[in-house]
Order: structure tokens, then C-alpha cells, then sequence
């Protein structure tokens, strides 16, 4: 992979953990970080003896995103990767979210990702150094969703992948996932029934969407091989709602 230490928000569970072992495994440097800190303490003991660093920390703060990225930059002034994988479904109409729940979710999917993508562009880009993005969007953000906010923010995510691609070319190329229902997760425990049965009668291809398979995508458009690619969206997602 052309990247060698990244960045991983969101690493306690889901795709995040499932990334970190996989770049761990290719020989990475992964920092990670979460709000879970039970999370955080199995995946260090998982992976005990190996090149990771774990942090807690709550990407909706701004706070601490710059305290984050402080640590990050003064310990690891190499890094050249981060991946925005961090995210907040809640899975309710629009109706049912009160205005600070609004707020956090926006926070969480879409000011984290704006603020920790300008902290590392800010360290890469003076020194004219190249490096990797890869934002986590979804299928909601692409055909919409029953949690309306959720589809939202998942479609500023897919705008802030196209729009940074250009601000931060040709030094940073920056790409995004979009999953479909990926199981074992804490957003599919919390889809509808309804919603789950209409994502798996939509799939082209057999099989559930498992954490490690998406992060096989994170991982490809962190690497060589994905080098021609900057404003990319690639689907992770079965072949769901084709499009």
C-alpha cells in the first residue's frame, strides 16, 4: 500500500476494526480512535505487540479532533493516511430527533470528518507530501433513507469526498466507500425490519456484507493500486439499488 501510517476514526468495532487489522496485517502503522473505550482496550489486546495506537476520543468535538490530531502529528509526523470511518445512525424518522440529537449526528457524520480532514491536508500539503483519504459514505446517501437525517449527512459526506478531492489535489487523493447493509454492526442492529428485508430483497449477489469486506475497499483505495483514483465513489454494497 503507498500509505504506511494512517489514521482510523472509529476503530473500537464495525469496519474500523475490521481496517485496522487488515493494514495492520500489510505491515501498517494504525492510529485509531473512539468513543468506546471497552472497545478500544480489546482491539490493543487483540492486536498486542503490533503497530497500533488507540486513543479515546469524540470526533462531534471539535475539541477534541484538534487534541486528536496534535498527538497524532507530534508522535507520528510521518502519517500520510486517514480514513473517516467513524458514524452515527440512530435509524428514526425525521420527526422523532430532538435538536441536540440533530446536531450530534451531523457532528459525528459530517464536522468530524471536515475537521479532521483539513488538520491532515494542513500537515501534508505545506511540505508538499502525498497521502490517502478515504471517507465512509453509505447507500443512504445515494438513493435516501427512513432516517432522513442519516441520509443526509451521508450525502455531504459524498459531496466532501468530490469537493476535497479538488482542494487537496494533486498531493492527497481522497475517495469514499459506500456500503450497503453491512451485518454484525451496531447500524444494522438498529435498521427497521423492514428496511433490513427491502436492503437484502434489492442485493444482485448472495451473501452478506461483512465489516472485513469493506474494509478490503478502505484498504485498495489506500494503496497503489488506487492511484488514479481521487473523487472516487466505490460501492460496497452487493450490488444494491443499482444505479
Amino acid at each position: 500500500m503507498s500509505v504506511n501510517t494512517v489514521i482510523v476514526t472509529g476503530g473500537a468495532s464495525g469496519v474500523g476494526r475490521a481496517l485496522a487489522g487488515r493494514l495492520l496485517d500489510a505491515g501498517k502503522t494504525v492510529i485509531t480512535c473512539d468513543i468506546d473505550g471497552p472497545g478500544l482496550k480489546s482491539l490493543a489486546e487483540e492486536h498486542a505487540g503490533r503497530a497500533l495506537e488507540t486513543h479515546i476520543a469524540d470526533v462531534a468535538s471539535h475539541e477534541d479532533c484538534d487534541a486528536f490530531m496534535d498527538r497524532v502529528v507530534t508522535a507520528h509526523p510521518e502519517v500520510d493516511g486517514l480514513v473517516n470511518n467513524a458514524g452515527l445512525y440512530l435509524g428514526q424518522p425525521v420527526w422523532d430527533y430532538d435538536d441536540a440529537t440533530i446536531e450530534r449526528v451531523i457532528a459525528v457524520n459530517i464536522k468530524g470528518p471536515v475537521w479532521l480532514s483539513r488538520r491532515f491536508a494542513d500537515h501534508l500539503l505545506p511540505a508538499g507530501r502525498r497521502g490517502a483519504i478515504v471517507n465512509l459514505a453509505s447507500v443512504a446517501g445515494e438513493v435516501g433513507s427512513s432516517d432522513a437525517l442519516y441520509g443526509t449527512v451521508k450525502a455531504g459526506v459524498i459531496g466532501l469526498t468530490k469537493s476535497n478531492a479538488m482542494n487537496f489535489a494533486p498531493y492527497i487523493r481522497v475517495n469514499a466507500v459506500s456500503p450497503g447493509l453491512i451485518v454484525n454492526t451496531a447500524i444494522a442492529d438498529r435498521i427497521p425490519d423492514y428496511r433490513y428485508a427491502e436492503y437484502k430483497r434489492q442485493e444482485q449477489l448472495d451473501g452478506d456484507i461483512l465489516p472485513e469486506y469493506v474494509a478490503d475497499v478502505c484498504a485498495y483505495l489506500l494503496g497503489d493500486g488506487a492511484r488514479t483514483l481521487t473523487g472516487a465513489l466505490l460501492r460496497a454494497d452487493n450490488g444494491c439499488y443499482p444505479r
